[in-house]
């Protein structure tokens, strides 16, 4: 195996700071908190931790709505908190990714304020504006992600602004040159002050037609469907110009040591792949979202990772993803049972994965009463749409509220089964999802073969997914039974011991002739 960076042999590990651990006792996680539970991770085996957005914001949209790209939100801490969460993270041999949302800035911004003052104000130009068509009506018809229109009058200066969220997120203009230097400068505060990588907020929306043209009607759209998609983004996401500005971005990161680009992109895979950039100058790691927006089944599972791994340009690292703060959890997808074989696989594919805080649980979406609703995309559009359900507090042990924090109430409700899923519960379990994980983690990460080595993936059919991983003369098999039903997986010749099941039993059984795999179970095999 050649040498690789840190980012193509780690694990990411997503913290949403409001719900990891509290440490002020307000209901709400901070970076102290954080801090108070690296060690936790460093025993897990992750090798670095994604922290979602803690910069001064309004909270409008939680944190995704920046008032200050320098400085820490003071519900999180002070900037001093996160050189110590830094220093210890390092202390740890942990990676350290902030959140970068480059797409927006919350309406408070100083930018902001001064651009809607009038009409010649300098910075004017920094967002979007356009005049109303002649019956003052909105300039086309382009829809926010969370619902209605996005284009918000002002009555001062008489133009409308574009959001692709909230009004209270307008939307910056990436095609004016000194907007782009001052979001690379401020991308430079952090990589300066030894920040290992960010993760970039919704990369593919950052520029949009500068002719404002329609988007089209989508004719797959109908009522209940999400509004935003009632209009195919043709003109708002994904132009051609934003592989520019990545490339613009990406040459940022390359001024500093393995630092680690992410792009945030929900697109079919042959257009996600060119955020590699034409020449390996784009993002380093286009998140990959098959395993999370197609069906946990075995047939679309077997075909993207067949067409993924087809599409990766020469040189381009591949990764994968189950979870996060945007999507329903996996437990709750698939079922606890199938989870720990999702696990598996997250685990074991070729590529960087990335887990999100308490998938290694086995945590689910907690039902949220419709007073206690956070999520502007539940509160504006519809509460079955809130993201609410898998921001949950994570769950450290069985004391009230999980562990995560004391006061009475946290700012959302904690699972009602925590004191069966938690982490202090979970680390004593020799079968428990944490055990799991970590056993996932610690042959992954001594494995070679598992952590970088080639994937040859195996025809199958029915419930079966199975893919061989090879280095040097080391060879593993793993096979997943997506099914509820047993599955057998003829060996044609391969014959070997099982090294790990997501049963965490059977562990060194001679296999051979045929590998019988039980209902909702993963089989690693050492071939012989």
């Amino acid at each position: 195996m050649t040498e690789k960076l840190w980012w193509q042999t780690g694990i990411v590990y997503q913290v949403y700071p409001r719900s990891f651990q509290d440490s002020t006792g307000d209901g709400v996680g901070d970076l102290t908190g954080i801090t108070s539970r690296l060690a936790y991770l460093q025993w897990l085996g992750v090798t670095a931790v994604w922290i979602s957005p803690c910069f001064r914001s309004p909270m409008a949209d939680h944190g995704y709505d920046v008032s200050d790209y320098r400085d820490i939100d003071p519900l999180f801490g002070v900037l001093a908190d996160f050189d110590n969460l830094l220093a210890e993270a390092h202390r740890l041999g942990l990676k350290v990714i902030l959140d970068f949302v480059p797409n927006h800035t919350s309406e408070q911004h100083p930018w902001f304020l001064e651009s809607k003052s009038s009409r010649d104000n300098p910075k004017r130009d920094w967002y979007i504006w356009h005049d109303p068509k002649p019956d003052g009506s909105p300039p086309n018809n382009w829809l926010a992600n969370f619902g209605g229109i996005a284009w918000e009058w002002d009555e001062t200066t008489q133009q409308y602004y574009y959001h692709a969220f909230l009004k209270e997120q307008p939307d910056l203009n990436w095609r004016n040159p000194a907007v782009r230097q001052a979001m690379f400068d401020n991308l430079r505060f952090w990589l300066d002050r030894g920040v290992d990588g960010f993760r970039v907020d919704v990369m593919n929306s950052i520029i949009k037609d500068d002719q404002f043209r329609d988007n089209p009607p989508n004719p797959g759209w109908k009522p209940g469907d999400h509004p935003y998609l009632e209009y195919i983004p043709a003109f708002t996401l994904d132009r051609p110009e934003v592989q520019d500005v990545v490339t613009a971005m990406r040459a940022v990161f390359d001024e500093y040591d393995e630092r680690v680009i992410i792009g945030e992109i929900y697109l079919p895979i042959e257009r996600l792949v060119r955020y590699y950039g034409e020449n390996g100058d784009g993002a380093h790691l286009p998140f990959n979202f098959q395993l999370v927006i197609k069906p946990w089944e075995a047939a679309p599972v077997r075909d993207s990772i067949r067409r993924y791994y087809a599409a990766i340009p020469p040189g381009g690292w591949p990764n994968w993803v189950l979870g996060n703060h945007d999507r329903p959890r996996i437990a709750s997808r698939a079922g606890r049972e199938q989870a720990r074989v999702a696990a598996m696989a997250l685990l074991t594919l070729w590529g960087t994965p990335t887990i999100y805080q308490g998938d290694e649980l086995g945590m689910e979406d907690v039902p949220i009463p419709l007073d206690k609703i956070q999520d502007p995309q539940g509160l504006n559009i519809d509460p079955s749409r809130s993201r609410d359900p898998e921001r949950t507090p994570m769950q450290w042990d069985a004391s009230p509220n999980a562990g995560f924090t004391t006061a009475p109430e946290p700012w959302l409700p904690v699972a009602s089964d925590y004191r069966d899923y938690n982490v202090e519960q979970e680390r004593e379990d020799p079968k428990s999802f944490l055990t799991l994980h970590r056993r996932l983690i610690d042959l992954r990460q001594s494995e070679p073969a598992l952590n970088a080595g080639s994937l040859a993936q195996l025809d199958t059919d029915g419930d079966l997914v199975a893919y061989e991983r090879a280095d040097g003369g080391t060879r593993f098999l793993v096979a997943l039974n997506l099914g509820a039903g047993p599955a057998s997986l003829p060996l044609d010749g391969r014959r070997g011991q099982i090294t790990l099941t997501t049963h965490l039993d059977r562990l060194g059984d001679d296999v051979s002739g045929a590998l019988e795999l039980r209902g909702d179970e993963g089989v690693i095999v050492r071939l012989s």
